[in-house]
């Protein structure tokens, strides 16, 4: 922990479509996706604030977020209302006006109320849908120690990643230059051709400068309303003092670790680096604990222990675990089992994520593929295995990986 304190008023975006994570946000947000077996991806952000010592932090909601308002409900109301610390969810409500939210900007701009009844001393801004661990507390301050009017969260990432991020062009003494979003060409880092500064869509501002940046960027009509297209080169054109914050990790690993898993391939990498032998993202740390909402489940149960006695082993390699599984005579390798998954007698599972309540039947053989919560996997059943028929009844990414929908009725 570092400390508490009630002067930054923190909002976590998490009303993104994630329509490159399809079909896992089809019926949730990005940041409600499973992640982990019993984590969702907003639970890193989340517990990075708790941890850093925030504890006025609005979740702004939109998009399919019932599955997310449920997850907030049950396992995140955790702090003393009476002390003026919460964690509260904020959907778009047409306050200001006839729309929806419109950007990130404008989803903040809706929600300027709200600094007029906290007057904090700088808004922390943060995305619901990056997996990493960080101490917010350090960019803030750095924040105060440069006198910056916007501080931008940066982490140094390969330059053919770009397509897919933000660009923050950063000069010798820190201040920013520049923002390209999603650039073909990017600029990259002084010395380091390879290499440029990704935006991790954190910022911090000074009350003052974002309450009018907002305002004047909400009567823009030609104006997108998000703060990396509008309101940074707005800014810049302004003069403002904008520097660069470099990402300090606190995941205690030799590399830095910050995942954008807005793509399904990379949102499997990611899950798969937790069945490592030396996982790249280390949730064991009791000092910096990832939180969440679990129900309750008995332990995990693996059932026949001996070939010899009955021709079939439960057996569980390489693979997370959660609790209320079932291993029923089936073996498990290198994969991700949320709660309450039931592998069946002579089964095989390899390579894989399967969420809460997935049913794997009798013989059924399973291959890099990720199978979402409530799906019943009939006897027999091959997946990964053939590309050509798993692409007949299944989405299947560049790379191969089978993705199974959420309540698929597999006949």
């Amino acid at each position: 922990m570092y400390r508490v304190t009630g002067s930054v008023l923190t909002f976590i975006m998490a009303g993104g479509k994630g329509e490159r994570l399809y079909p896992l946000t089809r019926d949730r947000t990005k940041p409600a996706v499973p992640f982990g077996g019993i984590y969702r991806i907003i639970d890193f952000t989340l517990s990075n604030c708790i941890n850093s010592g925030l504890r006025k932090i609005y979740v702004l909601t939109q998009y399919k977020s019932a599955s997310l308002q449920r997850h907030i409900r049950l396992g995140w109301n955790i702090l003393p209302s009476e002390l003026g610390q919460f964690i509260e969810l904020l959907p778009a409500q047409q306050r200001v006006g006839e729309g929806w939210y419109l950007g990130t900007a404008d989803a903040i701009y809706q929600n300027l109320y709200t600094l007029e009844l906290d007057n904090p001393g700088e808004v922390l801004i943060l995305a619901g849908d990056h997996v990493y661990k960080m101490n917010y507390y350090k960019m803030i301050d750095f924040h105060r120690e440069t006198d910056a009017d916007l501080t931008v969260g940066v982490v140094v990432m390969d330059k053919n990643k770009a397509g897919h991020l933000g660009v923050v062009e950063v000069d010798s003494v820190g201040r920013v230059n520049g923002f390209q979003e999603k650039p073909a060409d990017p600029k990259t880092i002084a010395g380091s051709p390879d290499k440029i500064y990704a935006s991790m869509g954190i910022y911090v501002f000074k009350h003052a400068v974002i309450e009018e940046e907002l305002q004047q960027d909400a009567k823009n009509n030609k104006s997108t309303h998000d703060f990396g297209k509008d309101i940074i080169p707005q800014m810049l054109k302004k003069g403002f003092k904008i520097v660069a914050f470099n990402f300090i990790d606190e995941n205690k690993k030799e590399a830095d670790y910050w995942r954008d898993i807005g793509a399904v391939d990379a949102y499997y990498e990611a899950n798969m680096d937790l069945v490592q032998i030396n996982p790249a993202l280390n949730l064991y740390d009791r000092n910096w604990p990832i939180r969440t909402y679990q129900e309750q489940f008995p332990p995990a149960k693996t059932i026949f222990a001996g070939e010899e006695i009955t021709g079939h082993v439960g057996l569980i390699l390489d693979s997370l675990v959660a609790g209320g599984c079932i291993i029923n005579g089936g073996r498990v390798q290198r994969s991700i089992l949320a709660p309450d998954v039931i592998i069946n007698k002579d089964a095989e599972v390899y390579d894989s994520i399967l969420m809460e309540g997935v049913k794997v039947g009798k013989l059924a053989k399973i291959k890099r593929a990720i199978i979402d919560k409530d799906v019943s996997i009939p006897q027999g059943m091959v997946i990964g295995y053939d590309s050509k028929e798993d692409k007949k009844r299944f989405f299947v990414t560049e790379s191969g990986i089978v993705v199974v929908a959420k309540g698929t009725e597999i006949k």
